[in-house]
């Protein structure tokens, strides 16, 4: 297979450019955002860069296909760098992306699977989904093997792409792999749900890589325990060794990076909501949260623990408000669907239950709106992360960084637990009633204790922006 130009090569389901048709039949991009789209641009620096990626609609397939073989740079598109977008067939890139990453693996290691009444995972429609999952993997790795050059580095994100360090290896051993898993991973007890053939392919096609990242501690461990309970492997607390190879297991624990972030922040549009919320919120307290509508994220029981903060201490009755921005997530997805229906309802009926003339205890907006979803965040007097687990959950570490002094009411699940859990009121994610009375520590919290807190939670959550954190990754490689 002949080598391409790139030094480093990042491999992602979702990449830095999307394409949507407008009303007139005219094909529009637009950048995308996130630590990952920042920290690859920090570190270019380092040599000839591509990003390979695949389309995620049929506007992005169309864009991609007409492009020579992929690149869309080379199509004259304004993408900050070297793309080549993989135009994978919509119903490989369905069943990859809905059926086994998001409807099996990231219910799997987000403890979210019945262990009672577990999927089938044996049965035909799921079967043709898992090869549909292989052969996603392999387009990647046929292309990510054309593009880097001798001795590059790659680095693969996320479960989607679990298969990918084997099946590149096999094409250019001469490359250095690395994988991130951005989720928490499953417990071996989960993990075994899944039949043994798949469960083993999932970690040896991962164990094809020379590094392994995760956000913490506790996500490695699961991960190593999986592979020592199903594989004949040598291992320690930070490597595994199987099929004559040694991989290293690392932990980098992603943070913010506060300049762009505040700058965005101090942006009209941004401010405009900001002072319209602060108009609306008048003189009361506001509990802000910015989720998708996932069941990983927990909302239900955030606003059930709502309800029992205004329920056990009615003295914040029409005091405080409930401020929640949720991304509307995978609504392709019937759970999902359902989920965020579930959610709206709930927030009607604490509203019908417990609202006034002159006070709305909830105030919930579905939609996708990253300007006023900073505006949120930056208005909380409290900030309530409460997932069931959770890979980092950077939006904690966000929400601190856009506040003064706010109090952060975190799941003790979250990977961000491990580095802001010192001054977060910590809490079990299932419990309402310790959540609710964490929501009325947090709002009668004395001001020299708040302050105090907050200083220790931004330097956490500042230790390791995405250009670090990218760039340590490829150190190790």
């Amino acid at each position: 297979m002949t080598s391409g130009m790139a030094k480093i090569v990042i491999a992602s389901n979702r990449g830095p450019i999307a394409f949507h048709r407008d009303d007139d039949g005219r094909v529009t991009e637009s950048r995308g955002g996130g630590g990952l789209v920042s920290g690859l641009a920090a570190v270019r620096s380092e040599g000839a860069t591509v990003w390979v990626c695949a389309a995620l609609s049929d506007d992005d397939r169309a864009v991609a296909a007409s492009a020579p073989a992929g690149r869309l740079d080379r199509a004259g598109h304004d993408t900050g760098g070297a793309v080549r977008m993989l135009p994978i067939e919509p119903a490989t890139y369905e069943a990859a992306y809905n059926v086994v990453s998001n409807t099996t693996l990231w219910y799997l290691h987000h403890g979210l699977i019945d262990n009672a009444n577990p999927p089938d995972y044996e049965n035909a429609e799921w079967r043709r989904a898992w090869t549909g999952y292989v052969d996603y993997n392999t387009e990647f790795a046929d292309a990510v093997a054309e593009e880097a050059a001798p001795g590059a580095r790659v680095l693969a994100q996320d479960y989607h792409l679990t298969l990918l360090p084997e099946l590149l290896r096999s094409r250019r051993p001469d490359v250095r792999i690395g994988l991130f898993t951005h989720t928490p991973w499953s417990t071996p007890e989960n993990f075994a749900l899944l039949p043994d053939d798949v469960a083993r392919a999932l970690l040896t096609g991962m164990l094809g890589a020379d590094t392994l990242g995760f956000h913490s501690p506790r996500w490695a461990k699961d991960f190593i325990a999986c592979c020592a309970r199903l594989l004949d492997v040598d291992h320690d607390d930070s490597s595994v060794r199987h099929g004559g190879r040694t991989t290293a297991v690392r932990i980098y624990p992603l943070g913010v990076d506060p300049e762009p972030l505040l700058e965005r922040a101090a942006q009209p549009d941004v401010a405009a909501d900001r002072d319209a919320l602060k108009a609306e919120l008048a003189d009361r307290k506001a509990i802000v949260r910015v989720d998708r509508t996932e069941p990983s994220k927990n909302l239900a029981r955030g606003l059930e623990a709502f309800r029992r903060l205004l329920d056990d201490h009615p003295e914040h009755r029409q005091h405080v408000v409930h401020v929640a921005m949720a991304y509307p997530s995978r609504q392709d997805i019937a759970d999902y669907r359902d989920y965020t229906a579930y959610v709206e309802d709930l927030a009607k009926l604490i509203n019908a239950e417990l609202g006034t003339a002159g006070w709305t205890p909830v105030e919930l907006q579905v939609r996708n709106d990253y300007a006023e979803s900073l505006a949120v965040l930056g208005a909380g007097d409290v900030v309530l992360v409460n997932p069931v687990r959770d890979g980092m959950n950077l939006v904690a570490k966000e929400a601190i960084v856009l506040t003064d002094d706010a109090v952060l009411v975190l799941s003790r699940e979250a990977g961000a637990a491990d580095e802001l859990g010192g001054a977060a009121l910590l809490v079990d994610p299932y419990d309402v009633a310790a959540t609710a009375q964490a929501l009325h520590d947090a709002l009668v919290m004395p001001e020299a204790e708040r302050t105090r807190r907050h200083a220790e939670l931004r330097k956490a959550a500042i230790a390791m922006p995405p250009h670090e954190w990218l760039a340590a990754q490829l150190a190790d490689l």
